[in-house]
C-alpha cells in the first residue's frame, strides 16, 4: 500500500489476490452447490445449474457484459461435470455420499480462510468493483 500509493490497489500482488479471491469463491460455491444436491432435473448429470449459480455470485458483477454472454455459452458446452467432483476415483465404486462428506470438509476447512481474505480487503478499502 505505501509502496504503490494512489496507483493501489489497481497494481502488484493485492490485485492478483483480489481476483484469486473472486475465482476461490466461484469454486466454493459451485462445490456447495453440487453438494447442496442442486441439480437440473431433466439433467440431473450436468453442472451447469451450478456453475451459473456460482458465476451470479461470485464474478457476475465484475464482468462486462461480452464475458457475461461468454460465460453463459460457455455452460451451454458442460457435459457430465458433476463426475469430476462426486466420483473423482476413476476405476473404483466410489459412493456420492462419500464424495459429498468429502466436498463438505474441505468447503468447512477453506471457507474461514476465504472469509478472512474478504474481510481483510473490506477493512483495508481494498476491494474494487471495475469490470473486466
Amino acid at each position: 500500500k505505501e509502496m504503490h500509493g494512489s496507483a493501489w490497489p489497481k497494481t502488484g500482488a493485492t490485485l492478483a489476490l483480489m481476483w484469486l479471491k473472486r475465482g476461490l469463491k466461484f469454486m466454493l460455491v459451485l462445490l456447495q452447490s453440487i453438494s447442496d444436491g442442486e441439480r437440473d432435473e431433466e439433467h440431473p448429470n450436468l453442472i451447469r445449474v451450478n456453475a451459473m449459480k456460482a458465476y451470479e455470485i461470485a464474478l457476475k458483477k465484475y464482468h462486462g457484459w461480452m464475458l457475461q454472454k461468454l460465460f453463459t455459452v460457455s455452460c451451454s458446452c458442460l457435459h457430465g461435470g458433476k463426475q469430476l467432483f462426486l466420483k473423482p476415483k476413476k476405476g473404483k465404486d466410489v459412493k456420492e455420499e462419500e464424495s459429498v462428506e468429502k466436498i463438505h470438509q474441505f468447503l468447512s476447512r477453506v471457507t474461514p480462510i476465504l472469509d478472512a481474505i474478504y474481510e481483510m480487503y473490506t477493512k483495508m478499502n481494498a476491494e474494487l468493483s471495475y469490470k473486466a
